[in-house]
């Protein structure tokens, strides 16, 4: 998938993906294509600079750990970014009810 297609929603992935767990960088990047079943192979100069700015606006905090002998860091959900994707998701849902409602094959009579 290219990236111009995630434009506006990668905040709201990567959001999700933290959802309930904490994950260093190169985890959330397997676990968007994992999650995505392959469809989304994002660079790390996409990704890294995109939690440093969630972590600037307090959606998600970052803590240093020790991962197979690595130093990495880790990055969580805030309760503020827990918020954030809610309403994300919320947005989600309006926004793919009204194109699936533009998109839908009429029904001709």
């Amino acid at each position: 998938m290219k990236a111009d297609a995630l434009r506006g929603h990668l905040d709201a992935l990567l959001l999700a993906t933290l959802d309930g767990r904490a994950l260093h960088g190169y985890a959330i990047i397997e676990a968007l294509q994992e999650r995505s079943g392959g469809a989304l192979d994002l660079p790390t100069g996409t990704v890294y600079p995109a939690l440093r700015r969630l972590e600037r606006a307090g959606y998600v905090r970052s803590s240093w750990s020790t991962v197979g002998g690595r130093q990495r860091r880790t990055y969580q959900l805030t309760s503020a970014g827990a918020q954030e994707l809610a309403a994300e998701r919320r947005a989600w849902r309006e926004f793919t009810s009204a194109i699936e409602g533009v998109l839908q094959t009429p029904v001709r009579t």
